[in-house]
This record gives structure tokens, sequence and C-alpha cells, in this order.
């Protein structure tokens, strides 16, 4: 198998297009055209379906990106290490992180991760949604209480946990009444709340009155009064401390467990080891605390 057609299609597969691939990888649109015709015809398959203006893999275009783009990334990484001489972290470094850690903690990371490692170009993508992290061409993914995959291993870097917050101005509601209630998505339709506080548990029926994206927007939002809502301690500890929000109670319910994830069949990259010691050092306890601390400082 002719190694430079292989590192051809699996570009064009990974921005989806000849067009696009050419343009960002400044190889042109010809030659790339010419090496996947190639390789398709030293393979005797056909790797793309092509339409008057869509490219798709194919079945077993998909199987071949899959299984050899990991493989093609750990040969260059490697080719790198020895021209460097060393395990130094150069290169660069891709992540996805979800939308309230990257609006919160993940500018100043970036950023001092950048100055400490000049020779990794860091890119940083905000997605709630799970990536495909060899299809979409990510090194390391962040993400928040991620479903078990076998396909990626990682680690727990900062623990959280929901609160119940409100404005000191909005009473707790009566036995029967409902609170009005910000919420992050509309198609919540929860009814009451289940809380635990000192006492024991309670429940309180809930009347969303307003639904927000972000859960910054829901936070300002119940900061002027409109209605209760379920929060992140990390990000409400500076106003319980001073007084502009007060705790009605914990969530039942799991904690919130951060996590960075990466490929389990890959062997892991200077960059990456690089950046989760980064983390560590970051958050070396991983507590709510120490992420609220991180915001406020």
């Amino acid at each position: 198998m002719d190694l430079l057609a292989l590192v051809d299609f699996n570009l064009v597969a990974r921005h989806g297009g000849f067009g696009r691939a050419a343009r960002l990888s400044g190889r042109p649109k010809a030659t790339l055209s010419r090496r996947v015709a190639e390789l398709e015809r030293s393979l005797d398959l056909r790797l793309f379906e092509r339409g008057a203006r869509t490219l798709k893999l194919t079945q077993e275009g998909r199987m071949l990106h899959e299984r050899t783009a990991v493989l093609l990334t750990e040969i260059d990484e490697t080719a790198s290490s020895i021209a460097s001489g060393g395990e130094r972290p150069r290169g660069r470094l891709r992540i996805s992180a979800p939308l309230l850690f990257s609006q919160t903690a993940m500018g100043r990371l970036a950023a001092g991760f950048a100055l400490a490692y000049p020779e990794v170009r860091l890119e940083v993508t905000t997605d709630d949604r799970n990536v495909d992290m060899v299809e979409e061409g990510y090194d390391l993914v962040i993400r928040v209480n991620p479903a078990p995959d076998e396909n990626l291993v990682g680690r727990i870097f900062l623990r959280d946990r929901l609160v119940v917050v409100a404005s000191p101005d909005l009473p707790r509601p009566q036995e029967g009444q409902a609170v009005p209630v910000v919420v992050r998505d509309a198609r919540d339709g929860a009814t009451a709340w289940e809380l635990q506080g000192a006492s024991g548990s309670t429940r309180i029926a809930v009347d969303p009155v307003l639904s927000l994206s972000s859960l910054v927007m829901v936070r300002d939002a119940v900061r002027i009064g409109v209605g209760a809502a379920r929060l992140p301690v990390s990000l409400v500890s500076h106003d319980l401390a001073a007084g502009t929000l007060v705790h009605w109670g914990d969530v039942a319910g799991p904690e919130i467990a951060l996590w960075a994830l990466y490929p389990s069949r890959r062997l892991l990259s200077a960059r990456v080891s690089s950046f989760l010691d980064y983390l560590k050092a970051a958050f070396p306890k991983g507590t709510p605390d120490e992420l609220a601390a991180y915001l406020a400082s």
C-alpha cells in the first residue's frame, strides 16, 4: 500500500472533501484526487461515494480511516520526537470542551498552557455533544459525566455538585405552591425538584418561567430574582459567600465529574500528557471549592 496515498486519503476523509483538504493543507486538489483514486485501484475498493456536491465515506472507507488515521499520527509524532531530540511537546493539540467549562475556565487554562509550551499549537473548540475523536481529529476531549466508552480512556480532574439557589428576595414556596424557576433546557418537563438539606429530603413544586441555553445566563437571571435554579456550586460560590444568592439545598443525584478523555488505542503523546499534567497542576485536589477559587481569582 502506498503510504503517501494513504496519508492523502486520510486528509480528505478528515476534512470531508478534496477542496477543503487542499485549502487547509496547501496540497493541490488534483494531486489529492489522483492519489485517492490510485489507492482505490490498488485496494480494488471504492472509499468515497461521490455526489455532485457531496463526498461521503463508504463503509470500507470509514473502516480504513478509523484504523489508519491514529497509526499515521503516531508515526508522525515519533518522527517529530526523534527530530527534536526527545519527547518535547510540539505540534498541534486539538481539544473539545463543554460550554460552561470553556466560558469560565478554558481561556485562562489555554493561555497558560500556550505560554508554558510555545511549540504546541493549541486549538480548543466548544461543544456539548459527544464528538467523534478519530473522525473529527481531536486529541483530547473534556466531558461531564460521559457514558462508558471502550474506545476512550481518561481521568477525572474536577468534581462539582448541583445546588438550588435563589435571590434572597425570592421567598421559598409554601406547601402546595410552585416556585418560579429558570432552566437550561426548555424540554425539561420536571414539575418538582428533590432537595437534600441538613434536615433531610424535601420536594418543591416548580414552574419553569424562563429557559436559557447557558448556565452562566441562568445564574445571571437568578441574580435578578426571576426564579430559582439548579446550578453547579462552583459557579455560585462567590454569590453565596456575598449573600447575593441563597442556598436552598443540594440537588439529589450523582456528582458532576469532569473527565479528560483520549483514544485508548493511541499511545499518549507528549502534547496530551503535558496538558493532562497542566490540568492536574491547576486543580490538584479537583474539588468544587478549588474550581470556585480558580474562577474567582
